[in-house]
């Protein structure tokens, strides 16, 4: 097990609150080595404020542009592996995500399409879709939609991007990568119910250890650690695939029978740990972070409609889906709706990371050139 990110979340009050951007870079770096010394592997530090809107009101999105890229030119001199600027609420500011991506590379954003209590905003959910049409036509090969997602019930401290978001004081949380975890309970289990308990006993175990030196962290550095997202996150390397784990118990490939109950369990696990959780603390499909999910897709074993389906059981919903270039804003407004209705439904945080990929088709290969991404088939959105 890895630890994918530390995240520091903090208030801003303004652009120039360089002083908490600094503090927020010096904790991650004190927190990465005591986390390294306990014999964790850190793979990024992080940083995620209040939404933007907060800080920069007023502004015009020539005063946003230029304060966002002044940030940024901090975060690159201490060495911030990510940054985000937090979530546009209103239609209006939504649409200035895909400027706020086009003219950086290290910051994300994501756009609040409504929640359980105030119900899907559809102003929103449009707007939403037509930044990720402009980021894919407007950025190198349509990546910087990488940085962008639009979501609904999401709370704040969620530590993965690019969801993440902060409110109240400054404090950390914890987000995993664990797929290895899955992959040997699931290897040694005869059935789903042994599946279940060496699943439970596995997380529970590792997570405690995690917990304990993150509890050390909070107490060194008088920064409140909110906790851990047990989300089993993905891994690009094949013997710790999500994808991989699952047929162990499955009688076929990753989306045959069987899979939405492989979930099922799965996310009841995560949600009834005894350690502190935070964030989705669900199961995370991301298809081109896995390397058998990517491997499945290209196959052509389940598709966009499983993918939702599986998001009503589990704690992500779609993220890093290729669809073909040339879907319409109209189309990927559909997409969203309907992760948006799944989150308010059942009221959970749900989220979709879309990726358009330019002058591809369906079924046609990603030419993705990332070091985070494995490529895949186009899904077909009808």
């Amino acid at each position: 097990m890895k630890i994918r990110t530390v995240t520091i979340g903090v208030p801003l009050k303004s652009a120039a609150d360089f002083e908490k951007i600094n503090s927020a870079a010096e904790f991650n770096l004190n927190a990465r080595t005591l986390f390294e010394q306990a014999g964790y592997e850190v793979q990024s530090t992080r940083i995620a404020t209040n939404s933007w809107e907060q800080y920069l009101a007023g502004s015009t999105q020539e005063e946003i542009l230029r304060n966002v890229r002044t940030i940024e030119d901090l975060c690159r001199d201490l060495k911030v592996d990510f940054f985000n600027i937090g979530y546009a609420g209103s239609a209006e500011t939504i649409l200035h995500c895909a400027e706020i991506i086009r003219h950086t590379s290290v910051v994300s954003c994501s756009a609040k399409m409504g929640d359980a209590q105030t119900g899907i905003n559809s102003a929103n959910v449009k707007a939403s879709a037509e930044v990720i049409r402009r980021i894919s036509q407007e950025t190198d090969g349509g990546m910087g939609n990488f940085r962008f997602c639009a979501w609904a019930g999401c709370k704040p401290g969620i530590p993965f991007f690019p969801a993440a978001y902060h409110e109240g004081e400054t404090s950390f949380s914890i987000g995993l990568e664990s797929g290895d975890l899955m992959m040997k309970a699931f290897s040694d289990s005869k059935n789903l119910f042994e599946a279940e308990q060496n699943l439970k006993s596995l997380v529970e175990e590792e997570m405690k250890k995690i917990q304990d030196v993150a509890q050390q962290v909070s107490i060194e550095h008088q920064v409140r650690f909110r906790g851990i997202d047990a989300s089993l996150a993905p891994s690009l390397m094949e013997d710790e695939s999500i994808a991989f784990a699952y047929e162990k118990l499955l009688s076929g490939k990753f989306g045959a029978p069987g899979t939405l109950a492989v979930s099922a369990v799965i996310t009841g696990v995560l949600k009834n740990l005894s350690v502190k959780t935070c964030g989705y603390s669900g199961l995370m499909l991301p298809v081109c972070e896995d390397f058998g999910l990517a491997q499945r897709a290209s196959e052509g074993t389940f598709n966009l409609t499983n993918l939702l389906l599986y998001s009503a059981v589990c704690g992500c919903g779609l993220d890093v889906v290729p669809i073909p270039g040339d879907t319409p804003a109209e189309k990927i407004e559909a997409i969203l709706l309907e992760v948006a209705t799944l989150a308010v439904t059942l009221n959970k945080p749900l989220s979709a990371r879309l990726l358009p990929a330019p002058g591809k088709k369906a079924g046609e290969m990603t030419a993705f050139d990332s070091p985070y991404l494995v490529n895949c088939r186009v899904f077909d959105v009808g």
